[in-house]
């Protein structure tokens, strides 16, 4: 039986780039928040799957264009003070500007700004259940350490990335595409060991790739020999060569997923010692900590950005967001499909986009908000999701003072005082 409850205005389910913003997003706009967050650390993806860069905070180009400020550039501001550079770096296999992370300093920058903004964060648990009534979700309840517990709220958002607050709440899903194919799953590299001033030749990185396969019965389908960087503030090299296909969600699938990444990796880094120069003493510093998972649910929504709506770099009127990064589709593992935005180089998400069909107080922010399959890869990318996420929260604030979805012009208003992008 629940053992507590607790009241606050926004209850936030996921500590991702989308429930960060999303709480940022709320208290600047005047709520008492509560952030839950499975693991013991906040950062979606760039902490628990090992994903070292920030995709979206810049356009698609020869200069870097900013598209994403706000909540996302406090996080960046608060990264500087602990000494990670952050300045937008070409990637010279994708040609997009990304922003490097270390996910080290990035734990600590997320607890240090959270905290800053009064937000409860609630490490090591869960939303388990939801309580609702009509039109309108009364409660949750969370799994944790000490046993359940219930909180209560006038608005919620889901930036759970697998849409889990939304499923317990009964709203309807499409798994996938809608005919239940999946993006592809990742499991980057963390290698070290690398002798001093090693240059990475990637005609020997496509080697090592062939001879791997040679040997190993899992594949590896990247041809170009994958994505690569140093992390910063180190002498590691992160790769992003292992894909697999999930069939389903199932907790089968997801365990041989994680099991054959791991054997992947480590062959693939004793094909490295034996065949690379510089990498003579290496070995594998990290995978994971889990599977990067690209996509699994998708919860209805008011309104779902269209693929028309990323190629032509459309411009709503209820825009609360700006999306920049291209369309990046794996449906097939190691053989990513890129599709660029068009327009001025951004378009918006529009507040609708953010909102539950069928609740008036459940908000979406990041992977779940409304996409269909093609814009889907351009608008789960994690420097979108801040932004996403803080417009939520707004959204989700303003829910609470008023007990109403609020207007779209309401919502810019508060995004556009805290430095956001419209």
């Amino acid at each position: 039986m629940p053992q507590k409850q607790n009241s606050y205005d926004v209850v936030i389910a996921g500590g991702g780039a989308g429930g960060v913003g999303a709480a940022i997003g709320a208290a600047q706009a005047g709520a008492r928040v509560a952030l839950v967050e499975k693991y013991g650390f906040l950062g979606g993806a760039a902490t628990n799957a090992q994903v070292l860069a920030y995709c979206g905070f810049y356009h698609q180009g020869d200069t870097p264009v900013q598209a994403v400020a706000g909540a996302g550039e406090q996080l960046l501001a608060e990264m500087r003070k602990l000494g990670v550079d952050c300045a937008p770096y070409h990637s010279p296999t994708t040609h997009n500007w990304i922003v490097l992370l270390d996910p080290e300093r990035l734990k600590v920058a997320l607890d240090r700004l959270l905290a800053a903004h009064g937000v409860d964060v609630m490490l090591h648990a869960r939303v388990a259940a939801a309580e609702r009534t009509g039109d309108a979700i009364e409660r949750v309840t969370v799994a944790a350490m000490d046993g359940r517990f219930n909180l209560s709220a006038r608005s919620f958002v889901d930036a759970s990335g697998d849409a889990n607050l939304a499923l317990v709440s009964g709203v309807p899903m499409r798994l996938g595409d809608g005919e239940g194919r999946l993006q592809a799953y990742t499991m980057p590299l963390r290698i070290g060991g690398l002798a001093p001033g090693t240059e990475i030749d990637r005609d020997r990185m496509r080697a090592a790739v062939e001879l791997y396969n040679s040997r190993s019965p899992y594949p590896i389908h990247r041809t170009d020999g994958g994505i690569y960087t140093r992390v910063p503030a180190s002498t590691d090299f992160w790769w992003l060569v292992i894909d697999r296909d999930m069939p389903d969600l199932s907790w089968q699938s997801f365990t041989r997923a994680e099991q054959s990444a791991r054997e992947m990796g480590l062959l693939l880094v004793d094909v490295l010692r034996e065949t690379v120069p510089g990498f003579e003493n290496a070995w594998m510093a990290q995978t994971g900590p889990q599977i990067g998972v690209r996509e699994t649910r998708h919860p209805a929504a008011r309104y779902e950005v269209r693929h028309a709506d990323v190629v032509a770099g459309r411009l709503h009127p209820d825009g609360v967001a700006r999306a920049a990064w291209p369309i990046e589709l794996h449906s097939e593992a190691g053989k990513p499909i890129y599709e660029h935005v068009g327009g001025a180089g951004y378009y918006h998400v529009p507040l609708a986009a953010l909102q539950a069909q069928g609740l008036n107080n459940l908000w979406y922010a990041g992977r779940v908000i409304g996409a269909d399959p093609q814009a889907y890869g351009s608008t789960r990318v994690m420097g979108t999701a801040f932004a996403t996420g803080e417009a939520a929260g707004v959204a989700a604030a303003l829910t609470a003072k008023d007990g109403s979805a609020p207007d779209v012009e309401a919502v810019r208003a508060v995004l556009e005082a805290n430095g956001a992008l419209i």
